[in-house]
């Protein structure tokens, strides 16, 4: 999953795609680059950030969407407004990607009412204040139950189980040491029965491991992106397309290959 934050403030890369020329350009390269989703955004949600009101997200957002809607890849709109959602979705949008997972309300009845898929992630608090002082008493099954939890809501709401996936939130509401505990643990999330996305691309937390800024966590986050996958996430969100996709490639033929040594020793 490809990040386009078409944003004035958010934490990577905010302000870089001022133009709707530079934004598509942006989108082209990533599809180019093997992107399978491409997330959009109008309002950022790091650390300490504002509500933005769904009428801007919508100036930001709506020129794009329109552009879009040729796009050979399903594109996900990150936003928790049911204004927005809808809107998107008129556009030929596939997916919501809502940091609140479906709360504000209308959210629900919005995805209720059509085929989409969802993303719902965990988040303790909200962003304005998440990062003061989350705690938890064991992170790994506090964040799963909340995510089994609300999956289950959604099920008895109607909306079928194929249509959802969950995400663990990193650095929403999680401390430096709550995300390497939650990257550590991501097996145990797989239990939860649906699709596991991971968003780790240039964060905070690479930052407290490498001592880098933000815009010089490609390894970093590579390493993450790998971890991820290699502890059952299905989908990576990030904004350096190219190097995912070949970083995991590696690691994929790696995996192809242990598994073939493994039989090759079975069958001896």
């Amino acid at each position: 999953m490809g990040v386009i934050n078409v944003t004035p403030d958010s934490f990577s890369d905010g302000g870089r795609f001022a133009s709707l020329e530079a934004v598509l350009s942006g989108v082209r390269q990533m599809v180019e680059e093997g992107a399978d989703i491409i997330d959009v955004g109008g309002e950022s949600t790091r650390p300490g950030s504002s509500p933005v009101p769904a009428a801007i997200q919508l100036e930001r957002l709506l020129p794009l969407l329109r552009e879009l809607r040729a796009l050979t890849v399903p594109v996900s709109i990150d936003t928790s407004a049911p204004e927005v959602m809808r809107a998107a979705l008129d556009l030929g949008v596939a997916i919501v990607n809502d940091v609140r997972s479906l709360r504000l309300p209308g959210a629900l009845d919005v995805v209720r009412s059509s085929d989409c898929a969802v993303v719902l992630m965990h988040m303790q608090g909200e962003p304005q204040t998440m990062q003061q002082q989350p705690r938890y008493t064991d992170v790994l099954a506090e964040v799963g139950a909340a995510l089994a939890q609300r999956r289950g809501q959604m099920l008895d709401a109607g909306v079928a189980a194929e249509r959802i996936a969950v995400d663990p939130g990193f650095g929403f509401g999680k401390t430096h040491e709550h995300n390497l505990r939650l990257l550590a643990g991501l097996e145990r999330l797989a239990g939860i029965g649906a699709p596991l996305l991971v968003g780790l691309s240039r964060k905070s937390t690479l930052g407290e491991i490498t001592r880098r800024p933000v815009g010089q966590r490609l390894g970093a986050s590579l390493a993450a992106a790998l971890l991820a996958a290699e502890n059952g996430a299905q989908i990576v969100r990030v904004h350096d397309v190219a190097a995912t996709r070949d970083a995991l490639a590696v690691w994929q033929a790696a995996r192809a290959q242990r598994a073939q040594l493994a039989h090759e020793e079975q069958t001896r």
